[in-house]
C-alpha cells in the first residue's frame, strides 16, 4: 500500500465521503490489502462524530448529571443553591469530538489510507474530480468508487432554518445558552434527545408531533411511557399536530398548528428546533452524468444487497443510500461491500436485526418487531414485560422507572422484536442483537447465566415473561 502519497493519482477504492460508513469502510479496506483514499471536505468522521451522535451523547451524559445532581438530597447530599450553565458542557462536547476526529485521523495513518481534502464528485467512469477550498480541481482514478456522503437536516416550506430563531440540529449542538422557551417540531430520536439537554438546563420545552405518538417508530408502549416520563418532568407534548405556520418575530417565533382535536393553536417561544428528518447528500455528485440511479421517493441512491449501485464499480452506503439513518448501519454496509469488492464477503447486512437506540433519559433502545408488527404479520406470539422495579440494580441506582418487553413467537420461540426504555436501554439491546443474529430462543436467553446484582438480569425476567414465567414479578 501506498499511504498518504499526497501526488498519488491512482487507487484501488476511492471513497466519497469519511463518516461512518466511509472512514470504516476505508480502514477495512485497506486492512485487506486494497490501496484506498477518503476524499472529504469536511472533518474525518462525518456528522455523527462532529455534529451529531458523539457530541449529542456528551451532551446528555451531562443533562443527565445535572437531573442526578437536583435529585441529590437523597444521596445524603446538599447544596445552598444549584446553578446549572449550557455552555460548559457545549465545550466539553465539542473536546470529546475533537478527541475522536484526532483518533480517525491516527487510524488513516495507520492503515496507510489517503485522505484527499476536498469535495468530489463523479468524472466519468472510473474518474472522481476533488475540488479544494481554493477553487481548483484535482482528478484521481480508481477501480472501485464509494459513495458515503451522508444526510443533512430536512427544511420545511412552512418551517424554514435560518440558524438564529429557527434551529437545525446542527444550531441546538452548538447553542451555548438554553433558550427560556423551545419548541422542538418532531418527537423522533433527534427532537427528543435535544427535549432532554435543553430541559435539563433550564428551558421550557415544548415538542409538537404530527404523528399519534413520540418516537413513533417505537412499540406503542414504549411511546406511551417515554411521553409520561417527559411530561412529568414539566414538558408539554402535542401528538397528532399539524404546523401550519413559523413567523420569525422580535420576540421569538409564533408558531400556529392544528391540534388532534382540529382545533388551532398559537404558541410564542424563543426559539424552535426542527427535528423533523434528514435528506440524503446525493446533489452535485455527478451522478446524473454517470448514470446512477437514485430511488423514486426520498432521492437516496439505489443500490443491491453488496451496495452496488446499477453503475459498474460504483457503491454507495449509510445515510444517501436510504434505509434507516443510522451510523451503525452505515458503517456495517460499509464493512460489507468492502468485503466483497475484495473477495472476503461473509454476506449481506441483515436489516432486520438492526437496532435503534434513543439516548435522552430514560433510554429507549429496539430491535425487531414491534408488538403491532408481529400481530400484522401474522405471527402467533406471545408478549413479556419485566418492569424495572423488579430489577434490584435497578432500585439501587434509583432508576426503575420503565420495562423490557420481549415478543415472542410461540411456534418456535423466537426471539421477534426486544423493546427497552430505562437504565442503560442502549446497552442492553445488544444481548437482543447477538441473540436474534445467533437465532437464540428465547429459553435460550434465560437459561444463559445473567451476574447479580446487574440490570442483565431483567434481560433473562423478560425472556422468562414471554414465557409467562418471570420470577421476581
Amino acid at each position: 500500500m501506498a499511504g498518504n502519497d499526497k501526488n498519488k493519482k491512482s487507487f484501488d477504492l476511492l471513497m466519497i465521503g469519511g463518516g461512518p460508513g466511509g472512514y470504516v469502510a476505508a480502514i477495512r479496506a485497506a486492512q485487506l490489502g486494497l490501496d484506498v483514499a477518503c476524499v472529504e471536505t469536511e472533518k474525518l468522521g462525518g456528522v455523527c462524530l462532529n455534529i451529531g451522535c458523539i457530541p449529542t451523547k456528551a451532551l446528555l451524559t451531562s443533562a443527565l448529571l445535572v437531573n442526578e445532581v437536583k435529585d441529590a438530597k437523597k444521596h445524603g447530599i446538599s447544596m445552598a443553591e444549584l446553578s446549572v450553565d449550557l455552555g460548559p458542557a457545549q465545550e466539553r462536547s465539542r473536546k470529546v469530538a475533537d478527541q475522536l476526529n484526532r483518533g480517525v485521523t491516527m487510524l488513516f495513518k495507520k492503515n496507510k489510507v489517503t485522505h484527499i481534502e476536498g469535495y468530489g464528485r463523479l468524472a466519468g467512469k472510473g474518474k472522481v474530480e476533488v475540488e479544494t477550498g481554493d477553487g481548483s480541481t484535482s482528478t484521481y482514478e480508481a477501480k472501485h468508487i464509494l459513495l458515503a456522503t451522508g444526510s443533512r437536516p430536512r427544511s420545511l416550506p412552512f418551517l424554514e432554518i435560518d440558524g438564529e430563531k429557527i434551529w437545525s440540529s446542527d444550531d441546538a449542538l452548538f447553542a451555548k445558552e438554553a433558550p427560556g422557551t423551545l419548541a422542538i417540531v418532531g418527537a423522533g430520536a433527534i427532537g427528543m434527545e435535544f427535549a432532554d439537554i435543553f430541559e435539563a438546563y433550564g428551558s421550557k420545552v415544548t415538542i409538537l408531533e404530527a404523528l399519534d405518538r413520540v418516537l413513533p417508530v417505537e412499540d406503542k408502549d414504549i411511546s406511551a411511557q417515554m411521553e409520561k416520563a417527559f411530561k412529568k418532568r414539566g414538558m408539554d407534548i402535542h401528538t397528532g399536530a399539524r404546523l401550519e405556520k413559523a413567523e420569525p418575530g422580535k420576540k421569538g417565533v409564533t408558531l400556529t398548528f392544528k391540534d388532534k382535536k382540529g382545533e388551532t393553536q398559537t404558541l410564542t417561544v424563543d426559539r424552535v428546533l426542527s427535528a423533523v428528518g434528514r435528506i440524503p447528500n446525493t446533489e452535485d455528485l455527478g451522478l446524473d452524468k454517470a448514470g446512477v440511479k437514485l430511488t423514486e421517493r426520498g432521492n437516496f441512491i439505489e443500490v443491491d444487497q453488496w451496495m452496488r449501485t446499477n453503475v459498474e464499480g460504483v457503491y454507495a452506503v449509510g445515510d444517501c443510500a436510504g434505509g434507516p439513518l443510522l451510523a451503525h448501519k452505515a458503517s456495517h454496509e460499509g464493512i460489507v461491500c468492502v468485503e466483497k469488492i475484495a473477495g472476503e464477503a461473509h454476506g449481506p447486512v441483515d436489516y432486520a436485526n438492526i437496532p435503534n437506540c434513543t439516548y435522552c433519559h430514560p433510554e429507549v433502545a429496539s430491535v425487531g418487531l414491534t408488538e403491532e408488527q408481529a400481530r400484522e404479520q401474522g405471527h402467533d406470539i406471545e408478549v413479556g414485560k419485566f418492569p424495572w422495579v423488579g430489577n434490584g440494580r435497578a432500585l439501587a441506582h434509583g432508576d426503575a422507572d420503565g420495562f423490557i418487553k420481549v415478543i415472542r413467537d410461540k411456534k418456535y420461540s423466537e426471539i421477534l422484536g426486544a423493546h427497552i426504555i430505562g437504565p442503560h436501554a442502549t446497552e442492553l439491546i445488544a444481548e437482543f442483537v447477538l441473540g436474534r443474529h445467533l437465532e437464540s430462543t428465547v429459553e435460550e436467553m434465560e437459561k444463559a447465566i445473567h451476574p447479580h446484582p446487574t440490570l442483565s438480569e431483567a434481560v433473562a425476567e423478560a425472556a422468562l415473561a414471554a414465557l409467562g414465567r418471570p420470577i421476581h414479578i
